[in-house]
């Protein structure tokens, strides 16, 4: 294994990078702690791992300071906890002169696919002078078990699929902040594309039957490897029937007791803990997320029902049945997705009346921010209630704006609090910061 790991380090010190698109992921070490990158199958961690690599180039590092290892490289799928050190040792066994002077730079892609490699980690840190980058395709490198067994050395990122912006940079597209019409035109043009074939990055662009086949196939690659697999699933065929149930649902609400129900339905011989477990592994694996009600009891808000998002819109359009899921549906998947880059905490608002509005979150100043999504307000009744159900909330919580995001609505309309913001979805995609 040892010769292997060395023929390893060298093929990649030897290759040429190739860094793709630039991701607008701002990534800073902190001395001994690992960065560790999270997020969906696909997403593009292995290329982001690229750039920073790129990054250290430019910034003067020499290759040789650099060791890079991809743990999904089927030569590497024997490999167990008590053998990674080997790796170590391979390097300096090729560099013997960098032991305790040059920093060395680890990268270490999928590392979730090595049990137990959290110890490794950890006294590398501890012992060696070096830098640390991993990723991983689930939020159990997160969890508690995790971060004790690393006495707190790492710290954490999340990347999502293309956001606009990086959809934009991907097309080759212009991206000012102080644009002209024809600027505008080109983005809202973009946008459109956007909107149809979504954000990740190996299917942006392309044609729809082929763009189709490639997210069923990552969808059942999700299933199969980051739920059914990983988690040992006794019921395959159940968690693939409540994946597709969810998909046809997005933006839509749910209770556990119902999807047990429903389950049970089809045949399926499952517990609501089965069920609860099911949705917290797919937040794991960053495939869906739930959205609960605005509330200072926890209890309430856990025992409501909860919002149920997708990590892309156009995933969902791939692989629902499109019964359920309508434009206006995918819309609001595309701002839960642009809000969850900045906030993992969202919910969403029930006035006392018992009016809705989709989204709040508490932006960095610590100040709360309400979203409402409507696709079209052309409608006078549609505007009314729209309107209503916004200027009640930022009474109850005594806030003075809101923000509607629709298609092609750009307005400020005042009322009794304040001011609402109607804006375009690729206006809000385009500037929104949190």
């Amino acid at each position: 294994m040892k010769q292997l790991f060395k023929e390893l380090i060298l093929d990649f010190q030897q290759s040429d990078i190739d860094a793709g698109v630039p991701r607008h992921v701002e990534i800073t070490p902190v001395h001994k702690k690992a960065a560790v990158c999270m997020g969906v199958r696909r997403s593009g961690k292995s290329t982001l791992m690229l750039q920073l690599i790129e990054n250290l180039l430019n910034k003067g590092v020499t290759k040789s300071d650099i060791l890079y290892m991809n743990f999904f490289d089927e030569r590497l799928h024997t490999l167990k906890s008590a053998g990674l050190n080997g790796i170590t040792e391979a390097y300096y066994t090729i560099y013997p002169e960098k032991k305790n002077t040059a920093t060395v730079y680890y990268f270490f892609d999928e590392i979730q696919m090595i049990a137990g490699w959290e110890a490794y980690i950890d006294r590398l840190l501890r012992t060696e002078k070096c830098e640390i980058y991993l990723t991983g395709s689930s939020a159990r490198m997160l969890s508690k078990e995790v971060a004790t067994q690393m006495r707190g050395r790492a710290i954490s990122w999340e990347l999502f699929p293309f956001s606009f912006r990086e959809y934009l940079s991907f097309k080759g597209v212009a991206a000012p902040d102080d644009m002209s019409a024809k600027s505008r035109m080109l983005i809202e043009k973009t946008f459109e594309e956007y909107m149809e074939t979504g954000g990740f990055p190996e299917t942006a662009g392309t044609e729809k039957k082929l763009r189709i086949k490639i997210h069923q196939e990552y969808f059942g690659a999700m299933l199969f490897r980051d739920l059914i697999e990983r988690h040992d699933i006794s019921h395959p065929k159940a968690v693939a029937d409540l994946a597709h149930w969810l998909s046809d649902n997005t933006s839509s609400l749910y209770s556990v007791n119902n999807l047990t129900n429903y389950l049970k339905s089809l045949g399926h011989k499952v517990s609501k803990s089965s069920v609860s477990d099911y949705i917290q592994w797919f937040e794991d694996a960053y495939i869906f997320f739930t959205v609960r009600i605005f509330d200072a009891s926890l209890a309430r808000s856990n025992t409501n029902p909860k919002k149920i998002y997708c990590i892309d819109h156009s995933l969902v359009r791939s692989v629902s049945s499109g019964i359920l899921v309508n434009s206006g549906h995918l819309l609001e998947n595309l701002v839960f997705i642009s809000l969850r880059r900045y906030a993992q905490n969202i919910y969403y608002y029930k006035c006392r009346s018992g009016k809705e509005v989709d989204f709040i979150i508490t932006d960095k100043s610590g100040r709360k921010m309400l979203f409402q999504v409507c696709e079209s307000m052309t409608d006078p009744k549609t505007k009314k209630r729209e309107i209503s159900a916004m200027t009640e909330a930022m009474e109850e919580l005594k806030l003075n704006s809101g923000t509607i995001v629709t298609l092609n609505k750009d307005e400020t309309i005042p009322v009794g609090t304040g001011k609402i913001r109607v804006i375009p979805a690729w206006r809000f995609v385009y500037y929104f910061k949190g």
